[in-house]
């Protein structure tokens, strides 16, 4: 049993759907987003007692804890990331998938990339952390995931595009808030944000599909709000992430409309093993 690390890029979900299941390997979400260079590095070594640590600061997370007990592995997780967390950028997805990655190597579990997806899928739609961001990440790219659920359900499709992306976060929103409410208007939303891009799967129809989901799902603050009409004066294309008070923009969006924002690329590669 040896240290293992894992890659996780963030995500940046532009619009989905919810759907609820018994199984919360069978919950999930339907929609589209962006997987980034910008993600979490986990490393995971065995250890007398569990703890989780992010940025070198101790946490709990029930993801994480879920996982390794899932796993029957006692161990000590160490995860670093650059993107703020609770703004809508998948941390929590990223830690789940990157323990699952690195501890059945360290502990050699010998079970498969989908067997793992699942574990890590179920572990945080259980802690009410996230519904498709596991899945997405593990793919890599512009993933449109086209049926809810872990790996053994989701269908997976996506746009070919590799732009450059900037974000600017305003501050945190709580996931857990937003997909445990009322969220039938949400659905509807995400459902015809969805339809839009499967017709058209072009990174300009996918912004265009974001907005509507942000404005019809009625998910914008008015300083979100301001930024993205900013960044569309600016001829610009840019969102909300869900769930966070972050913008994204296309390209130099926001720098055009004179923000400093934090730049990256679209990770193709999707989560794997560090060393």
């Amino acid at each position: 049993m040896t240290e293992v690390a894992a890659f996780v890029p963030g995500h940046v979900t532009g619009f989905f759907t919810i759907h609820r299941d018994d199984d919360p390997t069978k919950t999930g979400s339907r929609g589209g987003g962006l997987a980034l260079s910008d993600g979490v590095t986990v490393t995971v070594r065995p250890a007398e007692e569990t703890s989780v640590r992010l940025n070198d600061v101790p946490i709990e997370m029930d993801a994480v804890e879920t996982v390794l007990s899932t796993l029957q592995a006692t161990a000590r997780v160490d995860a670093e990331t650059p993107l703020p967390v609770g703004s809508g950028f998948g941390v929590s997805g990223g830690m789940a998938l990157g323990t699952a990655l690195a501890a059945n190597q360290a502990f050699d579990r010998r079970l498969s990339e989908n067997e793992l997806l699942t574990i890590a899928h179920g572990a945080e739609v259980q802690a009410d952390t996230g519904l498709g961001d596991v899945v997405a990440q593990a793919r890599g790219g512009v993933p449109i995931r086209l049926e809810p659920g872990g790996p053994q359900d989701n269908l997976l499709d996506g746009i070919p595009a590799r732009p450059r992306i900037e974000y600017h976060t305003l501050g945190e929103l709580s996931t857990e808030d937003v997909i445990s409410g009322d969220t039938d208007l949400l659905t509807q939303a995400g459902k015809r944000s969805l339809s839009r891009v499967v017709k058209e799967p072009t990174m300009d129809s996918f912004m265009r599909a974001s907005r509507q989901f942000a404005r019809e799902a009625e998910l914008l603050t008015p300083e979100i709000r301001d930024v993205i009409l900013d960044v569309t004066e600016a001829d610009g294309q840019a969102s909300m992430a869900m769930l966070g008070k972050t913008v994204f923009a296309l390209g130099t969006g926001l720098s055009d409309a004179g923000y400093d924002p934090v730049v990256c690329e679209i990770d193709a590669a999707g989560a794997r093993l560090d060393r």
